[in-house]
């Protein structure tokens, strides 16, 4: 089991952000902004659910990776820490998925 966590990476995104765009993909998505780094983040949740539905677990897992990766650069542009979404995370799994969900508000 790995001790790398969501957070390591978080931190490496925001540190590799600070690099010139020509030396980091991060920089580069970061400097290209929200349109083309969400862009990125859909393809990859696009090819996780290919990987998913044709029982590729090996490119699932390399899909996922690249799949977390892209949403904490989305995070990052959109300055929302990764502590924000744990802690939504930590506010819906307090009851069962079933009432939480119920209790929305319809959009």
């Amino acid at each position: 089991m790995s001790s790398f966590s969501l957070s390591d990476l978080e931190t490496i995104v925001r540190e590799r952000a600070k690099a010139p765009p020509e030396q980091s993909w991060t920089a580069k998505l970061v400097a290209a902004g929200q349109s083309k780094a969400a862009k990125k983040l859909g393809e990859e949740a696009v090819e996780a659910v290919m990987a998913a539905v044709t029982d590729d677990r090996q490119n699932l897992t390399y899909e996922a990776a690249d799949l977390l990766y892209h949403l904490l650069v989305v995070l990052k542009i959109a300055d929302i820490p990764l502590s924000d979404v744990m802690g939504e995370l930590e506010r819906r799994t307090a009851q069962s998925g079933l009432t939480e969900k119920a209790s929305r508000q319809p959009s």
